[in-house]
């Protein structure tokens, strides 16, 4: 069972809202065998422009769940979202069935192909790597790494850190900002 934690910034949550956000994402049970006993966080934000952004995060314990979807439409929103937890329920579970076909009594969750919709073949993304590359991690700092990647046209740059001698990772965020991952 799904247990809900409904926020709203800039929106009340309405006893009509709260319902058809559970209803709707309440149909993503369906894909569980065991009794699902999970929090689902979902929080609506009004901004100014009266778009709507929907996030709905469910954390268990093999797996998390997390999408957001912006839209001028709340209700629309929670529609869409609920389509990508699906495919991500789905994808989980062709992962998780193609490694343990062979094996009996690995303790997966999910229910059976004939319980569930089946994934089409659309659905369904190969994880084929084709093509590889080698290179020599440069010590630098953030600030040379940064203009490494924007010199590149990259979203990521790797390198290592010149004073702590790690590797890390600077990004380019989806707001145009910067992001850094440091490794220990």
């Amino acid at each position: 069972m799904l247990n809900f934690n409904i926020r709203g910034e800039n929106i009340e949550v309405t006893p009509a809202i709260r319902e058809y956000v559970e209803s709707k994402i309440e149909k993503v049970e369906r894909y569980f065998n065991e009794d699902l006993n999970a929090n689902a966080n979902v929080n609506l934000k009004v901004y100014n422009d009266k778009q709507t952004k929907v996030e709905v995060t469910i954390p268990m314990k093999n797996l998390t769940l997390r999408a957001e979807e912006r839209h001028n439409d709340m209700y629309a929103a929670v529609d869409l979202i609920v389509d990508k937890l699906e495919r991500q329920i789905r994808k989980h579970k062709t992962k998780v069935n193609r490694k343990f076909r062979d094996r009996e009594g690995t303790g997966i969750y999910f229910a059976t192909a004939a319980q569930a919709e089946p994934a089409t073949e659309s659905n369904e993304e190969e994880y084929t790597i084709v093509r590889t590359k080698q290179f020599d991690l440069k010590p630098m700092d953030q600030e040379e790494a940064v203009l490494q990647m924007n010199m590149l046209g990259h979203d990521f740059y790797i390198y290592t850190d010149a004073e702590s001698d790690s590797t890390n990772i600077v990004y380019k965020r989806r707001d145009g900002k910067y992001g850094l991952i440091e490794t220990n």
